[in-house]
């Protein structure tokens, strides 16, 4: 394993599980699904990952891991403004067909079926937005937010 130190700027989501992250742990080779960061440097991540049963944060290559500045604008203002009122929101997977949700309250993510990349234009440009009946489904940032989203405010 690779413990990177790490400053903690922002969480969003595992308050509940840990406070304050000091390493993030990740297997050593990308052949096992290991990470490579930019150490010593003054870039700033996006990174997802599992809080392990002894507060260890691990992260691997099926993650959402993204330098800040490559993060579109939509994703930079959903997960500054918007994120924290869709934690009910689970965002589901599709490696293959056939692909399908098993609650209404998630999202399925085809960015790997469709373009065989897991961050393409759907984790660039939509979000996984809750609507007022507690159904979560995907909403494009660049169209104006439909009545049924009233629940969501600009702060």
């Amino acid at each position: 394993m690779i413990r990177y130190e790490i400053k903690q700027i922002k969480m969003f989501k595992g308050f509940e599980k840990v406070n304050d992250i000091q390493y993030i742990y990740t297997p050593f080779d990308s052949s096992l699904c290991g990470v490579k960061l930019e150490a010593n440097s003054q870039k700033q991540y996006l990174l997802t990952g599992q809080i392990l049963s002894d507060g260890k944060v691990f992260v691997h290559l099926c993650n959402y891991i993204e330098p800040w500045e490559n993060l579109s604008f939509l994703q930079r203002e959903s997960l500054n403004h918007h994120y924290h009122l869709n934690c009910g929101c689970q965002i589901t997977t599709c490696y293959m067909v056939p692909c399908t949700i098993s609650a209404p309250n998630e999202c399925l993510w085809t960015d790997w079926l469709l373009e065989r990349k897991l961050y393409g234009y759907q984790a660039q440009h939509y979000v996984c937005m809750k609507h007022v009946d507690g159904t979560c489904s995907w909403y494009q940032g660049r169209l104006p937010l439909r009545k049924e989203f009233v629940d969501i405010i600009q702060p």
